[in-house]
């Protein structure tokens, strides 16, 4: 019913910068937090950022000041702007989204397929 679709992902050298967009599709009432996760191999999943629905943000202290996390609410859209990247950001890059479906009681957790970030240095 619904999917979270990743795009933005790529090779990059250390100092560069990306973004990372999330669109929702489907029969969708309301999304309301949005946020970004990654995993890198051997290593446990981290939330990197996150917005609420009215604009609210959190981040990883490790990539506050350089990453940015916004939302489209017309688009049901998440970004992620990464910049002044570091080798340390190379991860899979994970979009996930507090979705309420139409025609259901409750929100649930979707998650989108992981987009790679790989930084070199």
């Amino acid at each position: 019913q619904v999917q979270l679709v990743e795009s933005g992902g790529g090779l990059v050298q250390a100092g560069g910068s990306l973004r990372l967009s999330c669109a929702a599709a489907g029969s969708i009432l309301r999304i309301n937090a949005m946020g970004w996760y990654r995993q890198a191999p051997g290593k446990q999943r981290e939330l990197v950022a996150d917005i609420a629905s009215g604009g609210s943000t959190n981040y990883l202290d490790s990539v506050t000041g350089r990453f940015t996390i916004s939302r489209d609410n017309a688009k049901n859209t998440v970004y992620l702007q990464m910049n002044s990247l570091k080798p340390e950001d190379t991860a899979v890059y994970y979009c996930n989204a507090q979705i309420q479906a139409v025609g259901r009681w409750r929100q649930s957790d979707y998650w989108g397929q992981g987009t790679q970030v790989t930084v070199s240095s």
